[in-house]
């Protein structure tokens, strides 16, 4: 069975805190932190709340927390297609629009595709069907041959920013589900093959070979800032950018054309 303080222990590895450094932060003793951890002393909902903010611990988990203390979950998870959320899907979606002739798309906690504007279907009319049945994982069609990889002119590159994000990722969350992708696609390198070092994820593009020309692509993130629901804590919007004029000219002639069908995404 596990306990609230054995929970909090394991975080703090993770963050690689001491019990000094987590005390400072929370505003609390070091004894403090110690009792709790050890079972002696049971926190109240508002101090495994206080603990889990300065450990920097996904709702998801905070709410594993509180149920291990003996409290109710304090956060909820909806999906973006009801009723009550229909605020933050539209939000979402106004994001989306507004970002074309250029791609974007909605990723959850587990890279799996929620949402995705109609540049992004132009990318995806040469994909193996098999890749595209719900739910489309970003990570396996982008690093599958199948998938988006085979048109890669700089795979390596692109590799090393999906190893960058997804190892942060686990160590951030111990997501069992993103371990397995980071193992499948990314542990080692294919035969031959010799990965730079990352760099920046804004500056370094992905370049794709795209009908007849070559299309260059940098990426940014955006995420909700202080989410109260587990859905919207687990989203990110991945919006995509031209790195030259011929890439922007490319991505402009699309909005003219209209989107293939795609299943799943």
């Amino acid at each position: 069975m596990e306990t609230v303080g054995g929970l909090l222990r394991e975080w703090r590895h993770s963050r690689r805190l001491s019990q000094l450094e987590l005390a400072l932060a929370a505003d609390v003793s070091p004894r403090y932190v110690s009792l709790v951890e050890t079972g002696r002393s049971r926190p109240s909902a508002d101090m495994v709340l206080r603990l889990a903010v300065q450990l920097e611990v996904p709702l998801r988990h905070r709410n594993r927390l509180l149920v291990a203390a003996g409290f109710a979950p304090r956060y909820r998870e909806r999906p973006l297609d009801e009723p009550d959320m229909a605020a933050a899907r539209e939000a979402v979606l106004r994001v989306l629009r507004a970002h074309e002739p250029y791609p974007a798309l909605v990723v959850d906690r587990h890279w799996n595709i929620v949402m995705a504007n109609a540049p992004v279907l132009h990318f995806l009319a040469d994909v193996d069907p098999g890749l595209l049945d719900a739910p489309v994982n970003m990570v396996r069609l982008g690093l599958d041959p199948r998938g988006l990889a085979s048109r890669l002119v700089n795979l390596p590159e692109v590799r090393a920013l999906f190893r960058a994000r997804l190892s942060r990722q686990v160590a951030r969350t111990g997501d069992p589900v993103v371990a397995a992708l980071y193992d499948e696609f990314l542990a080692e390198h294919g035969p031959g093959e010799s990965e730079p070092p990352p760099q920046s994820e804004v500056a370094t593009p992905m370049v794709f070979r795209f009908r007849e020309h070559e299309v260059r692509l940098f990426s940014t993130v955006t995420t909700f800032g202080t989410p109260h629901d587990i859905t919207l804590d687990e989203i990110s919007i991945e919006s995509y950018y031209p790195a030259d004029a011929a890439s922007a000219a490319v991505l402009r002639a699309l909005a003219d054309t209209p989107p293939p069908r795609t299943a799943g995404v």
